[in-house]
């Protein structure tokens, strides 16, 4: 499995802060949503087994890793990024956190309760197609590993 520093670095940037009263929350995917949507879980996973259905729905305080969700999310269309804010209780993401990494450098965390979009984050710049295609298929291998997101 493919967990070193050295390839973390290489996908992810962002350093751990505390979060502060205001902080931007990011959340990436290919869905169309206007200001008031909600995003739930009990939807298609985007990693791992696909026909897997979502317990949570997950969210970031870097843009960074919003662009990793709009860019790998399944589905068809554009990848969007909305500003978001959760409407209830939220923990560390522990499939980029300390269960898998040390500390949360994506500030990535993840909900059971809904997202509310409060509008969409434009003019954003995807990654280098060689750099995506490097997040793929290290996505590829912890697949054929048998490494599946946590979402218990």
């Amino acid at each position: 499995m493919v967990t070193d520093e050295m390839n973390w670095q290489r996908f992810y940037s962002g350093t751990r802060a505390d979060l502060k009263p205001g902080d931007q929350f990011y959340h990436g995917t290919r869905a169309d949503l206007t200001p008031g949507d909600l995003i739930k879980p009990g939807h298609r996973a985007n990693f791992g087994k696909l026909d897997r259905v979502t317990t949570y729905v997950y969210f970031s305080a870097t843009l960074d890793a919003g662009i990793w969700g709009a860019e790998l999310a399944g589905g068809e269309g554009p990848g969007r990024i909305y500003l978001v804010e959760p409407t209830g209780p939220f923990t560390d993401d522990p499939n980029l956190t300390d269960k898998r990494f040390p500390g949360n450098r994506t500030k990535s965390y993840r909900s059971r309760e809904p997202l509310r979009v409060l509008g969409e984050c434009t003019g954003w710049q995807g990654h280098p197609p060689e750099v995506l295609q490097a997040m793929k298929d290290h996505l590829a291998q912890l697949k054929q590993l048998g490494v599946e997101p946590i979402d218990d």
